[in-house]
């Protein structure tokens, strides 16, 4: 069930671009044509919760802001995010190996550092989703609570055990979990039901200003990920973050419910 009454406070997201998802690891991979990814190498976007969006390099030492806004940081074609409200953040996913330096750069942009992290979750045990948990772990504290889905959890090293979840359960700043297996089989989403923004890790992605399904090429079970669209078609969000392609900022459980219903008549 959604959680209706979380409070007022404002959250807002960071992402954090790496490299194309596959289930070998891939620290040195090279771009692919898969629908809805970007190209560029460090580039900053952030985006307001009124929609807009400002590119480019944002300074430092600014103080920390409120409300519901997002921050993106695009190293290329995969993409993670970084939720943050009231001077907390919580990181979903670490990009691959390495990653850890733009994460810092990033939640310094927005006037945090690693002492104001309070969790981490992985939306799935793809390289390009978690290789970047060690050294996040390493440099906030060995006592960082990290999150996964059940079917993952144990797939994914970190110097420290992750806390399975699962439908139903909310993490640090009141974000909720939705299981979308099928393109991994603990395969999970995060909503915020407060600002209406879904990140739905890899069981969607972005292409032409809209929505897709989860990439066969590196989905094993291709019924079981559309059944995950169809389950997100059945929440409210306005906006939609994915793993891989442009995130939709406005109408996303409209689309999503569109796609869920092309699925049903194919």
């Amino acid at each position: 069930m959604l959680l209706k009454d979380m409070g007022k406070a404002g959250l807002a997201i960071m992402i954090l671009g790496t490299t194309a998802c596959s289930s070998e690891p891939t620290d040195n991979a090279t771009p692919t044509d898969e629908p809805g990814t970007t190209s560029g190498s460090g580039a900053t976007t952030s985006t307001n919760a009124d929609g807009t969006t400002s590119a480019g390099p944002v300074s430092t030492g600014v103080a920390p802001a409120s409300g519901h806004q997002w921050h993106r940081v695009n190293l290329g074609f995969v993409s993670a995010y970084v939720l943050y409200r009231d001077g907390e953040a919580t990181i979903v996913d670490t990009g691959v190996g390495g990653s850890e330096g733009s994460i810092e750069t990033a939640l310094g942009e927005v006037g945090l550092g690693w002492g104001d992290v309070g969790a981490v979750v992985v939306t799935h045990l793809h390289p390009d989703h978690q290789g970047s948990l060690p050294a996040v772990i390493s440099a906030t504290t060995d006592s960082l609570p990290w999150f996964a889905g059940a079917g993952d959890v144990a797939g994914i090293s970190a110097p420290t055990p992750g806390q399975a979840v699962g439908d139903g359960d909310t993490v640090h700043q009141g974000l909720q979990i939705i299981e979308t297996p099928g393109h991994t089989a603990g395969h999970i989403s995060v909503l915020d039901p407060v600002a209406g923004i879904l990140v739905a890790g890899d069981a969607l992605n972005g292409a032409d200003g809209g929505v897709v399904g989860p990439n066969p090429q590196f989905s094993p079970d291709m019924d079981l990920a559309n059944a995950s669209v169809v389950k997100l078609a059945g929440f409210d969000y306005e906006m939609a973050l994915f793993g891989h392609g442009e995130p939709v900022l406005s109408g996303a459980s409209a689309l999503v419910a569109d796609l869920a219903a092309s699925l049903g008549s194919g």
